[in-house]
């Protein structure tokens, strides 16, 4: 435990100087006397810490947690520490994330939900108040290293792009010193786009010679910690370990999927079972709890199609292994701990999971997640599924698994991730360890407790107090509770007696034991929601009912009008209201009221701009537009991408094979619609375009393709059917090559930059991409889009 220095640190930064004293004119004076100069560092006895949030990871998934994937390191570490069986997070990724990191609810903290769907409200506009310091800034500033490696998707989506401004960035204003991972929501293990600070990085080697993204960042995080206690021994660190895993697209060596071979094949029910059967082994729920009914919108295993099945199992297969791939890396960060000799001072937290296992794979599961968003999942048959079960979770899928086992990997509990009313959206399995602060040996915790609960606790047991004012602003309280009593004592109160839920409509309270809950929609059914007050309510009492099983509205309708007339109090006291389900609208930033990066019909690009996102590039989907390239062709010809925008599982690009020009539509990965030119590009300085005239009448149409240039077209071609929504949630945007996963198969994923010289694109929408010349003045190109400043 840390020792008060005495030192004020309620305000941050601290003074780092003090007025002198006696002012001598030489130095060599008797009576001078200067202090020597004081390094910032926490008070006495802080211990380092570490934090690692396992992505999308139900209670039922992990070994740990009587689940099926074994989870080795985790074990071991709730060997010699404490499990936590009713730890709780908001039921969505850049909610908890926000809340984790801040001790703040997250509504407060502006984080109603995932970043792309923010609005103007307060609590919904993915905004981070500046009256509320993030945990690691807060550290840094008692003199805390600060490291995060993998996933941060708190970043609101106008500032993702390389102008920032990077104040939401781990780096910026997150208060860590230093970051290797990703900015958005999930990443392509074999293919991230990696940030180093803020600037993009590419991985080290390619898939074929053994990358992933999970090895890759704990190699970062052993390298950081291994030179932070070489350079600063004396110093403390806090380490963010937030893998992408276990997060769509589940992507994992093929030899820790088969592992599991055979082990799936009776199904999620049978599943369930066994999984509630470990758990009462091993003490994390009641002997008497009850595995809860499987709702209606979920099928059965036995209803689903035989066809489907090998699919499904091989599913299952992919996401274990990738699970316990990961806890193996994880394993690796424990490992340096004790070969450096810190293990014993570092507080650690393991948590399996920032929300419930997710349902966002439908149905079926897919083996292209996006498919699913961009209403395509159709075309994802049985036969098409089973010719690709080798391929499942390797650098050609982008896969996802069916809702049945996210159903099963929340056992024992309703629903599942999105669904913040019930414990399978909330509830996850949570280790901690600390050696010098906890006695106790592989003991449960059944002390109710919520994400917010992290940072207090951490501050606690550094001995910092939570800070009145940062940088000159005053700061709003922390609004968890510590759970630092519960460590050292197993019947310690329960501090943490209210707590509020709420993601997309879906919400509920947690008051004293009982739980007033009503879910307002599924996440995998597309079908309007009702009117927010038509939602039913349940109620239960969890002090004999763990899991939420048996709903006591009818018995109790008072109890439940007193907690429903909490949450509203509690909605209304942490910036929930007004309430908002809407989806469609809130896709569209006009109508969301949230700024864009992009306005007008054109945007300029220049050679070196990459890693662009989606949201920092004019949408070109479902409508007509343009692709203007000035290029310099060597005299060899020219070979390579001019633009590309996405990644093998959709997008477009543009570019140069065998001296002539081509485009490629990838539609999903479904199908490649390539326009190739007539006749080579000549050497020297040329005009290319690519013009495509979209045929109209609703989302996801095809259209004509017509290439040219200098004007004079050289190729046309047609594009059946375009994606309607989304291209890729990782690869985004590359001039002059294409980073990542390929868009078009004719070329791999490196080594296809263009050989020449790009001096610029413009894309263009609507009636700004039509041109009876079919050339560009590059000036007027220029003016029109200074124009928009």
């Amino acid at each position: 435990m840390s020792e008060d220095d005495k030192k004020s640190r309620s305000h941050l930064p601290m003074r780092n100087t003090t007025p002198p004293g006696h002012i001598a004119y030489d130095a060599k004076d008797p009576d001078h006397k200067t202090a020597p100069i004081e390094q910032l560092r926490p008070p006495k006895g802080a211990p380092n810490v570490l934090i690692v949030l396992i992505d999308d990871a139900g209670f039922g998934a992990s070994s740990a947690f009587g689940g099926p994937c074994q989870t080795p390191a985790a074990e071991h570490l709730a060997s010699g520490g404490l499990k936590y069986n009713r730890f709780h997070t908001t039921a969505i990724c850049s909610a908890t994330r926000q809340a984790l990191l801040t001790g703040r609810n997250h509504h407060s903290a502006g984080m109603a939900g995932i970043t792309e769907i923010a609005t103007g409200a307060p609590g919904y506009s993915s905004v981070l108040p500046n009256s509320m310091a993030p945990l690691a800034k807060t550290l840094k500033l008692n003199g805390y290293n600060t490291a995060q490696f993998g996933k941060c998707h708190e970043v609101p989506v106008w500032q993702t792009s390389p102008v920032g401004p990077f104040d939401a960035w781990p780096t910026g204003g997150g208060g860590f010193e230093f970051f290797y991972g990703f900015i958005g929501g999930e990443a392509n293990q074999w293919y991230p786009t990696l940030y180093q600070g803020t600037t993009p990085v590419e991985p080290n080697k390619s898939p074929e010679e053994g990358y992933h993204l999970v090895e890759d960042m704990t190699d970062k995080a052993i390298g950081w910690i291994s030179q932070q206690k070489a350079l600063a021994p004396d110093k403390p660190f806090f380490v963010y370990f937030a893998p992408g895993a276990t997060h769509a697209p589940h992507h994992v060596p093929k030899e820790w999927a088969d592992k599991y071979k055979g082990r799936f094949d009776e199904g999620w029910d049978k599943l369930r079972e066994e999984t509630l059967a470990r758990q009462k082994r091993l003490g994390v729920i009641p002997e008497d709890c009850k595995l809860t009914p499987r709702p209606k919108e979920t099928p059965s295993w036995d209803e689903m199609p035989d066809a489907f099945k090998p699919a499904l199992r091989r599913q299952m297969e992919v996401y274990a292994g990738y699970l316990e791939y990961t806890d193996h890396h994880v394993s690796r960060l424990f490992e340096t701990l004790k070969q450096l000799g810190v293990a014993d001072d570092t507080l650690i937290y393991y948590i399996i999971g920032d929300n419930g296992a997710s349902a966002e794979g439908s149905i079926n599961g897919c083996f292209n997640e996006m498919s699913y968003f961009n209403g395509l999942q159709a075309f994802e048959t049985p036969e098409y599924l089973t010719a690709r079960l080798d391929k499942l979770g390797g650098p050609e899928s982008y896969n996802h698994y069916a809702v049945g086992w996210a159903f099963a990997m929340n056992t024992p509990y309703q629903w599942t991730k999105q669904v913040a009313s019930h414990w399978g959206g909330t509830r996850n399995g949570t280790i901690i360890h600390w050696p010098k602060g906890i006695t106790a040996k592989g003991e449960v915790r059944s002390q109710f407790s919520h994400v917010i609960d992290v940072a207090p606790t951490i501050l606690e047991a550094a001995g910092i107090p939570q800070p009145v004012a940062v940088e000159g602003i005053q700061q709003d309280a922390i609004e968890g509770t510590s759970m630092l009593g519960s460590f050292t004592d197993a019947k310690a109160p329960e501090h943490h007696e209210t707590q509020y839920f709420e993601v997309m409509g879906n919400r509920g309270i947690y008051h004293k034991g009982w739980t007033a809950v009503t879910k307002h929609y599924t996440p995998w059914i597309t079908a309007p929601r009702p009117p927010l007050d038509e939602d039913v309510w349940e109620l239960y009492d969890t002090t004999k009912d763990w899991s939420q099983s048996k709903d006591l509205s009818k018995e109790f309708p008072d109890k439940l009008r007193e907690l429903q007339r909490l949450w509203l109090i509690e909605a209304t006291r942490y910036k929930v209201l007004p309430l908002d389900d809407r989806m469609t609208e809130k896709m569209n930033p006009d109508l969301a009221g949230r700024p864009v990066l992009i306005k007008g019909k054109t945007q300029l690009l220049f050679p070196g701009m990459g890693r662009l996102s989606e949201n920092c590039v004019l949408n070109i989907k479902n409508k007509s537009h343009s692709v203007t390239a000035q290029i310099v062709v060597p005299e060899n010809g020219a070979e390579g991408v001019i633009i590309a925008q996405g990644a093998n599982i959709g997008g477009w690009s543009l570019y140069a094979k065998g001296g002539k020009l081509r485009y490629c539509y990838n539609w999903g990965g479904l199908k490649h619609f390539i326009v190739e030119g007539t006749s080579p590009i000549p050497a020297g300085v040329h005009q290319v375009r690519m013009e495509f005239a979209y045929e109209g009448g609703g989302l996801g149409k095809g259209g004509k393709v017509a290439l040219y240039t200098d004007g004079q077209k050289v190729g046309e071609g047609t594009v059946e059917a375009t994606l309607a929504a989304v291209f890729s949630a990782d690869d985004g945007l590359d001039v002059g090559e294409d980073t990542g996963a390929p868009v078009s198969p004719d070329y791999g994923s490196t080594g296809n930059a263009f050989n020449g010289e790009v001096k610029g694109v413009q894309l263009a929408i609507d009636e700004a991409a039509e041109d009876l010349d079919h050339l560009i003045n590059p000036e007027d190109a220029i003016r029109m889009a200074m124009a928009r400043q």
